[in-house]
C-alpha cells in the first residue's frame, strides 16, 4: 500500500473519514489540488454520511492551514503554563526525552503515565503503537472513562455490550424518544433519519434538561433536572405495568428478574418521580401512554439514547432503567424498535494485535483514572497510590481544559518536578505547560483505521496531503521515540499501513476498505427480536447477578446525584456544561470561523432565575461554587429551564475572561458504575461581576 505521488498541477479526491468523537463517523472526500487541500465534504457514495458534513469538520481546511498550527517540535525556555518555547530538532528532542524517560523507569516505570482520548478516533492513530510502547515500558495505565464509560457499564449490565438498533431504521420507527441528545449538533446524521420518520407520521419526543436546538424539532420536550433520568424512567416503568402494557411473552421468554423490577417500579408513581424531576405527572402519564401504546397498536417505538444523561451520580444506573424499557414492551420485536446508545460492540477490532499486551510481559502496571487527573498529579508517593507521577505524555487530548476541577488540574500541570511532552496540532492550554511540544499530522495527512459508535460501517482513511512542515503521525512519532529508547522487537517497526491492516484482520475486507473507503458489517437488521442477548443468560438483565457478586445492587434504581440542589443553600442551581453547537469538546475553538459564530463563553439562564440575582441579558456574571470561579457572559434564554443553567464549553481556559473555563467548577466525583466522571453532577451560583473586579484576574468566590 503506497501513497501514490500526484503532479503539482493535477486535482484528486482522496477518500477518508472524520476522527472526531462523534457517533456518526462520516465518510470524507477531500479535494486535493497542486497538493493542497481545497475542499472537505462528505461522500456522497457512503449511505450514513450521503454527501453532507457537519459544520466544523466541513471547515477542515481552515483547521489544517491554521497559521497557528505547530509545524515543528518546541521545546520550553520560560515558566511552565508561559507558553514560551523555542524550536529543536526531531532528534535533539527526542534523545532527551528518551534519556529522561530512561531514568524514570529504571526508578519505576509506573512513574510515568499516558494521557490519552478522543482527539482522534482512529485505531492507528489513536491506540496502536502509542499502546505498544507503553507496554513495553511499564508504564502506568490510563483509565480512560471521561466520555461513555457509566453509560458503558450500563448497557453491558443490562443488553450484554455496546449494541442496539441500526440507526438506519429509525426511519422506519412511529415514536422516537431522544433522550439526553442534542442529535442535530451531536449526531446529525442520525437526525436524518429521525427527520424522515417524522415526515412518515412518527411523534418526536426530546427529553433533555435544556431546550435544544433538537428539542425545537420535536414534537413534545420534557426539561426534566439533571441527573432524574432513572426516576423518569422507573414511572415509566410505574405506568407500563399498571396499565398493563407489556409485552408479556416476550417478558417471559427473553428477560431476567422482570418480578424483581416490578416490585421497584411500583414504588415510583408519577407523582413521585414528578417531585424528583421537576416536571409535572401529568407529562410522565403522557410520555408512557405514548410508549406503552404505540408497541401495543403494532407501531414500532424507539429510543435514541446518549451520553449527556448518563455524566452524573447515578448515570449508569439510568442507563440500565432506560435499556430495560424496550424489553418490557416487546420493542426489540421489530428492526424499527428498540434502543441504541452505542454500536461500538458491533467493531471486530482485534485490539490485542494493535495494542501488543503481551508486551507487558506479566507485569500489572497500576491505573490511574483519566478524570481524576487533578487530584493524582498532586498525589506524592505512598504504599496506595505509588510512586508519584513524574512523566506524563499527552496525546489525542487536552486535559488542562477538559478534565474535571481544573485548578487542580492546572497545579498538577505546573508542578516544576514533573516532565511533560505533549502531541498535539494547536499550542492548547495543555501545550502551554510542556517541557516538549511534538507537531502531530491532521487526518488530511495521514492513514487510520476507524470503527463508529452510531452506525456499523468500519472506515478507512488515506492522507490527501504530505504533512506540513515538520509534523508526523502519532503512531510515528512513538515509533521513533522506540527506536531512541532501544526497543528493538519487530512490532516498532510496523508501518502505518501495517497497522490499518491489523486493526480488523481477516474480519474486514481490507480491499473493500481501499476501493470504496468503508465496508458495512454484517449486522442482523432485528438484533434481539428472540432473544439472544449477548449477556450471559442469553437475556435482558433486568437483575444482574454479576453486579451483584461484585456487590453492587443487581437490580437498577434510580441513584441521586452527588450535588442536589435541595441540599444546598449557598449553590441552588445545576450546572451542565453540554458543548457549544460550533465545538466538539475543545477541538475546533481556535477555527476563526467558528470562534467568530459562537462569539464568546455564555451562561444560559432562565429569566426568573437572573431577575432573582439583578442579572440583565449580556451581563458579565460569576458563577462560583467552593472548586473555583468562571467568569462569562450572561444569555437570559428559553432554552434553560429554572433552576439549571447551562454553561456552553468546551472553550479553552486562555479564551476565558479570567483564565479559566466551565471545567473550574465540576468535580472529581465519579459515577455509580464505570468510574465515570460527573460533569453534569455539579451545583453553582451565579451573582453579577463586581465592577471592581478585574476581567482578568483569576479570583476566587
Amino acid at each position: 500500500m503506497t501513497t501514490t505521488t500526484l503532479p503539482a498541477t493535477d486535482t484528486v479526491q482522496i477518500l477518508g473519514a472524520c476522527p472526531h468523537d462523534c457517533p456518526d463517523t462520516c465518510s470524507l472526500l477531500t479535494t486535493v489540488q497542486g497538493g493542497v487541500v481545497i475542499k472537505v465534504q462528505g461522500n456522497p457514495a457512503h449511505p450514513h454520511t450521503a454527501g453532507s458534513l457537519c459544520t466544523k469538520v466541513s471547515r477542515y481546511p481552515e483547521r489544517t492551514y491554521h497559521p497557528e498550527r505547530l509545524l515543528y517540535p518546541l521545546k520550553r525556555v520560560g515558566a511552565k503554563g508561559s507558553g514560551q518555547f523555542e524550536r529543536v530538532s526531531w532528534d535533539a528532542a527526542l534523545s532527551d526525552i528518551a534519556m529522561r524517560l530512561r531514568a524514570i523507569a529504571a526508578r519505576d516505570p509506573q512513574a510515568i503515565l499516558p494521557y490519552s482520548y478522543a482527539g482522534t478516533m482512529g485505531l492507528v492513530q489513536g491506540e496502536s503503537m502509542a499502546a505498544r510502547f507503553f507496554n513495553k515500558l511499564g508504564a502506568s495505565q490510563l483509565e480512560r472513562t471521561i466520555c461513555a464509560a457509566a453509560g458503558g457499564e450500563g448497557l453491558v449490565h443490562t443488553l450484554g455490550g455496546k449494541v442496539g438498533m441500526r440507526v438506519e431504521f429509525f426511519a422506519e420507527s412511529k415514536l422516537i424518544l431522544i433522550w439526553g441528545s442534542n442529535s442535530i449538533s451531536s449526531n446529525l446524521h442520525f437526525w436524518r433519519y429521525a427527520s424522515q420518520a417524522k415526515h412518515n407520521g412518527a411523534k418526536l419526543i426530546c427529553i433533555d434538561p435544556r431546550k435544544t436546538e433538537t428539542a425545537d424539532k420535536c414534537h413534545e420536550h420534557i426539561a426534566l433536572l439533571p441527573g432524574t433520568d432513572g426516576a423518569l424512567a422507573l414511572a415509566l416503568m410505574h405506568e407500563l405495568i399498571q396499565n398493563d402494557w407489556l409485552d408479556h411473552d416476550y417478558l417471559a421468554r427473553y428477560t431476567l428478574g422482570c418480578e424483581l423490577l416490578r416490585e421497584r417500579a411500583l414504588i415510583w408513581p408519577p407523582e413521585r418521580a414528578a417531585a424528583v424531576c421537576g416536571i409535572t405527572p401529568e407529562q410522565i402519564c403522557a410520555l408512557a401512554r405514548d410508549y406503552g401504546t404505540c408497541a401495543r397498536n403494532g407501531q414500532p417505538a424507539a429510543i435514541r439514547l446518549n451520553y449527556g444523561m448518563q455524566r452524573v451520580h447515578g448515570g449508569a444506573n439510568a442507563v440500565r432503567l432506560i435499556a430495560s424499557l424496550p424489553a418490557l414492551i416487546g420493542a426489540w420485536r421489530t428492526r424499527a424498535g428498540g434502543l441504541l446508545l452505542s454500536s461500538s460492540g458491533a467493531f471486530p477490532v482485534q485490539r490485542a494485535a494493535l495494542q501488543r499486551p503481551d508486551l507487558l510481559a506479566g507485569r500489572h502496571p497500576r491505573s490511574i483514572n483519566m478524570a481524576t487527573i487533578g487530584d493524582d498529579l498532586r498525589r506524592p508517593s505512598c504504599p496506595t497510590f505509588g510512586p508519584a507521577i513524574e512523566a506524563l505524555i499527552v496525546y489525542n487530548s487536552n486535559p488542562v481544559a477538559i478534565a474535571p476541577e481544573s485548578a487542580k488540574v492546572v497545579q498538577g500541570f505546573a508542578r516544576d518536578d514533573l516532565f511533560t511532552v505533549v502531541l498535539e496540532q494547536f499550542q492548547t492550554d495543555t501545550a502551554d505547560y510542556a517541557d516538549y511540544i511534538l507537531p502531530a499530522t491532521t487526518q488530511l495527512e495521514h492513514w487510520d483505521v476507524h470503527s463508529a459508535y452510531g452506525h456499523t460501517d468500519a472506515l478507512l482513511n488515506r492522507p490527501a496531503i504530505a504533512p506540513l512542515g515538520e509534523a508526523k503521525p502519532n503512531a510515528q512519532i512513538f515509533r521513533e521515540l522506540a527506536a531512541h529508547m532501544g526497543f528493538a522487537e519487530p512490532c516498532f517497526a510496523d508501518s502505518d499501513e501495517a497497522l490499518c491492516r491489523q486493526a480488523y484482520g481477516d474480519a474486514v475486507d481490507f480491499e473493500v476498505l481501499l476501493a470504496q473507503g468503508f465496508a458495512t458489517l454484517p449486522t442482523p437488521e432485528a438484533p434481539f427480536a428472540q432473544g439472544n442477548f449477548p449477556t450471559p443468560s442469553g437475556k435482558c438483565e433486568f437483575f444482574s447477578a454479576r453486579l451483584a457478586a461484585q456487590g453492587h445492587d443487581g437490580l437498577p434504581d434510580h441513584v441521586p446525584n452527588h450535588e442536589a440542589a435541595h441540599t444546598s443553600v449557598a449553590y441552588p442551581l445545576a450546572l451542565i456544561s453540554p458543548p457549544a453547537r460550533n465545538f466538539l469538546n475543545s477541538s475546533f475553538v481556535n477555527v476563526e470561523s467558528l470562534q467568530a459564530t459562537e462569539g464568546e463563553p455564555l451562561l444560559e439562564m432562565h429569566q426568573l432565575d437572573a431577575a432573582a440575582r439583578g442579572i440583565a441579558d449580556g451581563a458579565v456574571v460569576r458563577v462560583y461554587n467552593d472548586r473555583g470561579t468562571y467568569q462569562c457572559r450572561a444569555r437570559l434564554s428559553v432554552r434553560a429551564r429554572a433552576g439549571v443553567v447551562n454553561g456552553l464549553g468546551v472553550w479553552w481556559r486562555k479564551l476565558g475572561l479570567n483564565g479559566t473555563n466551565v471545567n473550574q467548577l465540576t468535580s472529581q466525583k465519579l459515577t455509580d458504575l464505570g468510574h465515570g466522571p460527573t460533569f453534569y453532577d455539579c451545583l453553582v451560583q451565579v451573582a453579577l461581576l463586581d465592577t471592581h473586579t478585574s476581567l482578568s484576574q483569576k479570583s476566587a468566590p
